[in-house]
């Protein structure tokens, strides 16, 4: 099976004899290639790519060379003009042709030329120098605008890398039988050239992984052949997808090997199918197969062993007793768990589509309108894209009530990628008038099986817009370089910790020797970002470095906390004690204790005197 007419391989088994630079060989069939077409006029030179079953190579007959082949050619590229290469032989022939409209000659580095013909005119005599490394085709005037020249070069019969060059822009002489450069293209042009690394044995026929490639991909999926850098397109298949290899198996030259068993085998229960191509290939029967193949444009169809079930496997793929890959593979099973988090509360009579950007920004990492989200995944734990296409969510039976009037699933995710944002489903609930909350359930329902999938039961709550707030400090005092921690909380005009699907809004914080360290407030006397929203208990948390950035003075401070948004909101004024770790005693708790010395030896006076009198 060949890939092209141009990357052919011709095929060699060993050599037998090579004698009086004449090469002897027996080759192993391969199917005929078309050579390629003279190309551009004296700017291309035509190596033969078909092999010879001859002792020699073939001249070329006709402009299109299907006549033409060559002995011991292993590789050839697919360019005709300047940087071509080839791997062959030592004492390999190749075949050469071109079509020109000067007189042109033919030289190489080493190497010999002979049998030089010019195929439009059997009365122009061709020439060559001494040594046989160039060879003259004169251009009588007589000749047709494009002629096709050819002629055999046999390699040397040591290994090394040689060039073979077109040069084109002579004129023939006027005796017809040389050819000089003409005097306006001085000196001759070079119209082609091919670079010919030779080589004493072939590393052809044998599995090379640097030509050769083993791509995840889909049914059908093209792969890139040999030199091009390979990327599996997916390791994650959906639920009842199959997953495909596309194989294009090459020897060192990038060429197809010989016929060979293909054998492909799965761990974990997974049925495989290889065979040439993807159209149509159904699925297996079993964990093992084998078919035999050269591994060109061969596929590999994996599925899962039992349907909606769940599979992670690793196949492995050899060339006779070659591995030639392995590759892990997972095929999603169908949704059994719904995990829903990141929940926030919604604002009384607000619909299910209005949700809080910001908050699933804040928790999820995904700018999208919502009150939770949803992961769905099989019963192995990996997350499952849940589209349109596999299954439909719903509020569970029960979940709905004049507090909740309906649950839904308005942005669907877009990938089974468990590192991923969009793995996410995006849900929000509608309220009733009046602030509360109840325990709702959602469901997942498979399109194909009609399964269900009930999540557990999550805390939906109604409540109003802020309206009041109040700041409050971890602790009634710190000492310098601790951190201290801030919690805001806003309630609605009726008492009820607020919704959080609206900014909390622009604010102002002055906490003396405090320094803010949150990521909302940038510096003490800076406001949060006027777009972050609070937790779903109406609360925000804040952190602060104290007394760190300027010399802290000890002593019992009042700090001042405004918020713009709550439409009854006052400013805060947190109380907080501050001390340096150093000798922190004032002049009062010095005469306290002067006052409190005193007053114990007092006691003690009196105590002695009672004493001295019992004595008496």
């Amino acid at each position: 099976m060949s890939k092209s007419t141009i990357r052919k391989r011709i095929s060699l088994v060993a050599i037998t004899a090579l004698t009086a630079g004449v090469l002897s060989v027996a080759t192993s069939p391969v199917a005929s290639a078309v050579n390629p077409t003279a190309g551009v006029l004296s700017a291309s030179l035509q190596v033969a790519t078909d092999a010879s079953a001859q002792p020699t190579a073939a001249l070329a007959t006709a402009g299109s060379g299907t006549s033409a082949t060559s002995k011991g050619l292993l590789y050839k590229d697919t360019t005709s003009a300047l940087a071509q290469s080839a791997v062959m032989l030592t004492g390999g022939q190749l075949s050469l042709y071109a079509t020109v409209a000067t007189a042109v000659a033919v030289t190489a580095t080493g190497g010999s030329f002979s049998s030089s013909v010019t195929l439009s005119d059997a009365s122009v005599t061709e020439t060559y120098n001494t040594a046989n490394t160039a060879t003259v085709f004169p251009f009588a005037s007589t000749m047709a605008a494009s002629t096709v020249i050819a002629t055999l070069w046999t390699a040397p019969l040591t290994a090394g890398v040689y060039t073979i060059s077109l040069l084109t822009g002579f004129s023939t002489n006027a005796s017809g039988v040389s050819a000089t450069p003409s005097t306006s293209l001085l000196p001759p042009t070079l119209g082609a050239f091919v670079t010919v690394s030779v080589v004493a044995t072939t590393a052809g026929g044998t599995y090379a992984a640097s030509t050769s490639i083993c791509q995840i991909g889909t049914a059908g999926a093209a792969t890139t052949y040999a030199g091009v850098a390979v990327v599996d397109n997916t390791a994650i298949f959906a639920n009842g997808e199959a997953a495909y290899i596309n194989l294009d198996l090459n020897d060192a030259y990038g060429s197809d090997l010989d016929s060979g068993n293909i054998t492909v085998t799965s761990t974990n229960g997974a049925l495989v199918n290889v065979a040439n191509g993807a159209a149509g290939l159904p699925a297996g029967t079993s964990t093992t197969d084998i078919f035999t193949s050269d591994g060109a444009s061969d596929t590999v169809r994996i599925d899962q062993g039992t349907t909606n079930a769940p599979v992670t496997t690793t196949i492995t793929i050899s060339y006779n007793s070659t591995v030639v890959c392995t590759k892990s593979i997972t095929i999603r099973g169908a949704v059994a768990k719904l995990t829903v988090e990141n929940i926030g509360t919604q604002k009384i009579a607000t619909s299910t589509t209005t949700g809080s950007s910001q908050w699933m920004l804040q928790k999820a990492g995904k700018m999208t309108a919502g009150l939770f989200t949803v992961v769905a995944t099989d019963s192995a734990g990996n997350v499952v894209n849940t589209t349109s296409s596999i299954g439909t969510y719903a509020a569970a039976t029960g979940s709905t009530s004049i507090q909740i009037p309906a649950i839904a699933v308005n942005t669907l995710s877009s990938t089974s990628t468990a590192s991923s944002t969009s793995r996410y489903n995006f849900g929000g609930w509608s309220c009733g008038a009046n602030a509360g909350e109840a325990d709702v359930k959602i469901t997942f329902t498979d399109s194909a099986t009609a399964k269900v999938t009930t999540s557990d039961a999550f805390k939906a709550r109604c409540a109003g817009a802020a309206s009041t707030y109040t700041v409050s400090l971890d602790k009634a005092s710190y000492n310098q370089g601790e951190v201290a921690k801030a919690t805001v909380k806003f309630f609605d005009s009726k008492g009820f910790k607020a919704e959080n699907t609206t900014a909390m809004g622009a604010n102002i914080w002055n906490l003396p020797y405090m320094t803010a360290i949150d990521s909302t407030i940038t510096s003490a006397g800076a406001g949060a970002s006027a777009d972050a929203v609070t937790d779903a208990n109406g609360e925000v948390v804040y952190q602060f470095a104290v007394g760190t950035t300027t010399a802290a003075v000890a002593g019992t401070y009042t700090g001042l906390v405004t918020y713009s948004v709550p439409s009854l909101g006052v400013s805060a004024t947190p109380t907080y004690k501050l001390s340096t770790g150093g000798d922190t005693t004032t002049n009062a708790d010095v005469l306290k204790s002067i006052v409190a010395l005193i007053a114990s030896i007092n006691k003690q006076i009196q105590a002695l005197q009672k004493l001295i009198l019992q004595r008496r």
